[in-house]
C-alpha cells in the first residue's frame, strides 16, 4: 500500500474556497447550530430548505468539476444505491405519500450532506473546519439548553431535528470526543479552556435527556478517547482526570438519574418513559424489547422493500419508533438497505485504520488527534444507534463524508496536470520537487 509523505508542517497547500464549499459551511451551521431556535422571528424563514437547494446546486455543479478525473469512493456509491433503494421502495410503501415526503425531505438531505462533504473540500484544513463547526456548534446548542431546561426530559427546548432527547443526546455523544481532540490540538489556553467547559456542558446536556442510548454512546466514546488520546498518545495524566470528573457527576448528576440508567438492566424507572408503555401496559425496558421485536417481524415479512421509509410506526399503528437504527431501517426499506448502510458504516471505519497507516499520520500530531476523534465518534455513534432511531438524521453521514474527504486528500491525485500552489517563502525549490514526486505514486487502492 503506497502512502503519500506529506508533512503538513513542511508543506502548505494553497486552496481557494469554492462556492459549493462556503455553501457546506452554513449548511453544516445551520444544521447543527439550528439559530432559528434562539433568535426570534428566524424561524418563520424556512433557511434550511433555502440553503438546502443552494446546496443542491453547488452539489450537482461542484461535484461535476471534481469528478471529471477521479472515481468515486465505494462508500459513496453505496449511499446512492441507498438512496435508490428508499426510492424504489415507495411504490411497495404502506402510505405511499408519507414515504415519498420521507423520502424527499430525509433520505435526500443525507444523501447531499455525505457528497459534499466527501468531494467538495480540497484540504485537510477543511475538513478540520467543517468539524470545528460541528463540535463547536453542538456545544453552544447544548450549552442553550442547559441554560433553558425547567424539568423533565431536555430535548425539545430547542426543536427541530433534536427535538427527541434521544436525537440530542446522540448528537451530544457523537461530537464529545471531537471537542476533546480540539481541546488537545489547541495551544491558546483560552480556547483550551472553553472546550473543556463545552464538554462539561455536554456531559450535563447528556444527563438531563435522560437517554440512555445517549449514555451508552457518551460511555463508549469517553472510553476509547481515553484509549486513543491518553494511552496510545501516551498522556497517561488524562486517566487520572477522567476518573476524577466521573465521580464529580455520579455525585452532582440528577437524583434519579442513576435509577434511570440502572432500567437498562432492570424493570426500574418506569416514571419519564412513555416509549410503548401505554400500548403495552408494562415498563419501558418490555415496551421497548416489544417494539424491537415488531421489527424484526415486519422485516420478516417485508425483507426486500419494507414497509416504506419512515413508515414503521404507521405500519404496526404504535407510533413509535423501534429504538433500533438498524431493524427500523430494515423494516422500513428492506434487508439490502440495511446491508448498504452497514456497508457505509464499515467503509468509513476502514477509512480510518487507512489513514493511520499513512505518513501523515506518523509526522503530524494534529492529523493523529483529528484521527482519533474521529474513530471515537464513529465507535460512539454505531453504539448508540444499536438503541435509538437515527438512520434518517443527517449527523451519521456528516461523519462518514468526513473520513472519506480524508482519505481522498491523503490519495495522491490521478490527473497528471495537478495545480498546487506552494508558499516559496516556505519550502525550498528542492522541497517542492519532491512533493511534486509524491503525487505522482500510485494512488492508495479503495478496492
Amino acid at each position: 500500500m503506497a502512502t503519500l509523505a506529506l508533512n503538513s508542517r513542511d508543506v502548505r497547500l494553497e486552496t481557494r474556497p469554492t462556492l459549493a464549499y462556503r455553501v457546506l459551511l452554513v449548511f453544516s451551521f445551520l444544521y447543527f447550530a439550528r439559530p432559528e431556535d434562539v433568535i426570534p422571528g428566524l424561524n418563520h424563514i424556512p433557511t434550511e430548505k433555502i440553503v438546502g437547494g443552494i446546496a443542491l446546486l453547488a452539489l450537482i455543479f461542484g461535484v461535476r468539476s471534481h469528478q471529471r478525473s477521479a472515481k468515486w469512493p465505494t462508500e459513496l456509491k453505496l449511499l446512492l444505491a441507498l438512496f435508490t433503494w428508499q426510492c424504489m421502495s415507495i411504490p411497495f410503501a404502506f402510505y405511499r405519500t408519507g414515504a415519498l415526503m420521507w423520502v424527499i425531505n430525509k433520505c435526500s438531505k443525507a444523501l447531499i450532506a455525505a457528497f459534499l462533504v466527501s468531494l467538495i473540500v480540497d484540504s485537510i484544513s477543511q475538513v478540520r473546519q467543517l468539524i470545528l463547526i460541528q463540535a463547536a456548534a453542538v456545544a453552544a446548542m447544548t450549552l442553550f439548553s442547559v441554560l433553558r431546561y425547567h424539568g423533565g426530559r431536555m430535548g425539545g427546548v430547542l426543536g427541530g431535528v433534536f427535538d427527541n432527547p434521544n436525537d440530542l443526546a446522540m448528537n451530544i455523544a457523537l461530537n464529545w470526543p471531537l471537542c476533546w481532540m480540539f481541546l488537545l490540538s489547541s495551544k491558546n489556553p483560552l480556547k483550551k479552556a472553553l472546550w473543556a467547559a463545552g464538554m462539561l456542558i455536554m456531559v450535563r446536556g447528556v444527563m438531563l435527556t435522560y437517554s440512555r442510548s445517549g449514555f451508552l454512546a457518551l460511555l463508549v466514546g469517553a472510553a476509547l478517547s481515553l484509549w486513543e488520546f491518553g494511552v496510545r498518545g501516551k498522556r497517561y495524566y488524562l486517566l487520572g482526570t477522567a476518573l476524577f470528573l466521573g465521580m464529580v457527576f455520579v455525585i452532582l448528576g440528577p437524583s434519579n438519574y442513576s435509577d434511570r440508567i440502572k432500567s437498562i438492566f432492570s424493570d426500574s424507572d418506569r416514571s419519564m418513559d412513555n416509549g410503548g408503555t401505554e400500548i403495552y401496559g408494562g415498563d419501558a425496558r418490555e415496551a421497548r424489547i416489544e417494539m424491537l421485536k415488531e421489527s424484526l417481524a415486519v422485516t420478516a415479512t417485508h425483507p426486500i422493500f419494507g414497509v416504506g421509509p419512515g413508515q414503521f410506526e404507521a405500519y404496526t399503528n404504535l407510533w413509535h419508533v423501534a429504538h433500533n437504527t438498524y431493524t427500523e431501517l430494515s423494516a422500513d426499506t428492506g434487508v439490502p438497505a440495511l446491508g448498504l448502510f452497514i456497508g457505509i458504516l464499515v467503509l468509513a471505519f476502514r477509512n480510518l485504520r487507512r489513514m493511520r497507516l499513512t505518513q501523515a499520520y506518523k509526522d503530524s500530531e494534529e492529523f493523529r488527534l483529528l484521527v482519533g476523534g474521529l474513530w471515537a465518534g464513529m465507535a460512539s455513534y454505531v453504539t448508540g444507534a444499536m438503541f435509538a432511531n437515527t438512520g434518517y438524521q443527517l449527523f451519521p453521514y456528516f461523519m462518514v463524508g468526513y473520513t472519506t474527504a480524508l482519505i481522498r486528500l491523503l490519495s495522491p491525485p490521478i490527473e497528471d496536470g495537478l495545480r498546487v500552489k506552494v508558499k516559496s517563502s516556505m519550502v525550498s525549490a528542492n522541497r517542492v520537487k519532491r512533493v511534486r514526486g509524491q503525487f505522482t505514486k500510485e494512488p492508495l487502492n479503495r478496492s
